[in-house]
């Protein structure tokens, strides 16, 4: 870990941020990188990603690749050596996502009766709920619940568990999530037992662990990662659910669409719907062989 605790901010047009993101996508040393990108001022169409490097090594990459795109202009800012993100979570405001309701601690009293509650709180792995992608994946899941049921359910990618937790908590018998990221494995399993949730998460890289493979076919399987791992695991992916299941992709650009969907489209699978959240997409695709 860095010694200093640094945020990236980039700004420019849509498309000039968009490309940089999908420079940090693509570059494998940025893998783990964590950032975001929305829209910062619609009247201006000025885009901002923030970036927040967890090493002095992943904060030159980040630089260089943002560097690259003249029309985003870049600053790096010291963060206080304090717990900042749990301090910039707990001034989040909870997050309704179809039936789901994704808060932290600070806004227990906020539940509404009516909502499937999944109370997610600051820590180091990703999927708060304020994320578009993590929304996007509840909005198609809440959409999909509508008409039918997923007894097994799988989570690639789990972060911090919200979304096998919300498939546990909505009526899914087995309810798997896997991460090649040991803390968040640790995190998901406690979100589960706080949630009160029967759900599982096992420490596994692919999706060929037994731990994983034990409990297939999936009916639907969750993976809100990033485009590149999404097209690299769109044949373990199929093999993991039933014919007939559904895979909900997300962690992509709305311009990485094409891309991620002709993958599973030559591996048999029918899309259904897009659900965009700012520069984000979700995709809804059913395996039909």
């Amino acid at each position: 870990m860095s010694q200093t605790a640094l945020q990236i901010i980039a700004r420019g047009p849509r498309a000039a941020a968009e490309a940089a993101a999908e420079a940090i996508d693509a570059d494998v040393m940025l893998e783990g990188a964590t950032y975001s990108i929305l829209e910062e001022d619609e009247d201006k169409g000025i885009w901002r990603i923030d970036a927040f490097p967890t090493t002095a090594d992943e904060a030159e990459v980040l630089q260089a690749r943002l560097a690259e795109h003249p029309d985003v202009t870049v600053h790096v800012e010291v963060l206080a050596d304090a717990d900042w993100l749990a301090m910039s979570l707990s001034g989040l405001p909870p997050v309704k996502a179809g039936r789901f309701f994704v808060y932290g601690a600070h806004d227990q009293g906020q539940v509404p009766l009516s909502a499937v509650a999944l109370k997610i709180d600051a820590g180091a792995a990703f999927g708060t709920g304020h994320h578009g992608t993590t929304v996007g994946c509840l909005v198609a899941y809440d959409e999909l619940l509508k008409r039918e049921t997923f007894d097994k359910v799988l989570d690639v990618g789990c972060g911090t568990g919200v979304l096998a937790i919300a498939a546990a908590k909505t009526g899914s018998r087995v309810a798997v999530g896997t991460d090649i990221d040991g803390p968040s494995v640790r995190i998901a399993n406690e979100n589960a037992k706080l949630n009160q949730a029967k759900a599982s998460f096992v420490h596994a890289s692919g999706l060929n662990d037994r731990r994983v493979r034990q409990h297939g076919p999936y009916d639907l399987v969750f993976a809100n990662i990033l485009a590149p791992p999404l097209v690299a695991l769109s044949q373990d992916i199929k093999l993991a659910l039933r014919i007939g299941g559904v895979a909900i992709l997300s962690g992509l650009l709305r311009t990485q669409e094409r891309r991620v969907t002709a993958a599973y489209l030559s591996k048999g699978f029918r899309l259904e719907r897009r659900i965009h959240r700012d520069a984000w997409s979700a995709l809804v695709l059913r395996r039909m062989g």
